[in-house]
């Protein structure tokens, strides 16, 4: 297993919910913690100030990433703040609910473009960095490209795409750097979900139980230390896609 303490990370979207967790987390590990943020500057800001606060090193960096220039532009920030590059975690998503008779070109052009083409550019940045210090990338998909969520279409597809795009990038840059993801699933319900229909949900997963951001943090502490695992994709769900497709 590899050892983190004294590496270098960025993740994306680390001011709120699960990239905020795998940000701490990685803090924990005594990373140095690139901490991504677009709208969400006092998350970040938080969460760069509990890692320092526990001993750890962070720094701040903002970034659209539907900018293709602000990609290109956070990557080579990182690079040069950090001194290198071990492992990239590409967080950052929208999850825009829309339904299936009012989906326009431009639902799916910005699902496409911060979920899979955002990524993919991110990790092509970043693979110069990562090949000298024979790196990872770690995706966050979803569990929903393989069971879908009704009302969510763009999304779903986006994230379909991007487990296809963990599989192909693995190749493509293997041996020097590993390619793995993440695939969360009844984790973290909406604030606006009900008691009830928490209760439901947690009630259709064999664990019984909702996930946590936390889960999906250590799912990816793993997947860093991993070094002779790639192209793989972790469904973090509590076994409710097995559910869905077995007896239970």
């Amino acid at each position: 297993m590899i050892q983190l303490a004294g590496r270098r990370a960025l993740v994306t979207g680390a001011g709120k919910r699960v990239g905020a967790a795998i940000a701490r987390a990685l803090g924990r590990a005594r990373m140095h913690v690139a901490v991504h943020y677009h709208e969400s500057s006092e998350g970040a800001a938080a969460v760069a100030n509990e890692i320092r606060n526990d001993g750890g090193t962070a720094d701040l960096f903002a970034a659209n990433l539907y900018e293709p220039e602000a990609r290109r532009a956070l990557i080579d920030s990182v690079v040069e703040k950090l001194g290198g590059l071990d492992l990239l975690v590409l967080g950052a998503a929208n999850f825009d609910r829309v339904e299936f008779n009012d989906i326009t070109d431009d639902h799916l052009a910005r699902a496409l473009a911060l979920n899979l083409v955002a990524p993919f550019h991110l990790a092509r940045h970043a693979a110069q960095a990562l090949r000298a210090t024979r790196g990872s990338i770690v995706f966050i998909t979803c569990s929903s490209a393989k069971t879908p969520y009704k009302n969510h279409l763009p999304y779903v597809v986006s994230k379909g795409a991007l487990s296809h795009l963990t599989q192909a990038l693995a190749l493509e840059l293997a041996p020097e750097v590993r390619v793995n993801a993440v695939a969360p699933g009844t984790v973290l319900p909406p604030p606006e979900m009900s008691a009830e229909a928490v209760a439901s949900l947690a009630n259709s997963v064999p664990l019984r139980r909702t996930g946590t951001a936390e889960d999906i943090a250590d799912s990816v502490l793993y997947l860093a230390q991993a070094d002779f695992v790639t192209g793989q994709e972790i469904a973090v769900d509590g076994g409710r896609s097995t559910a869905r497709t077995g007896r239970f």
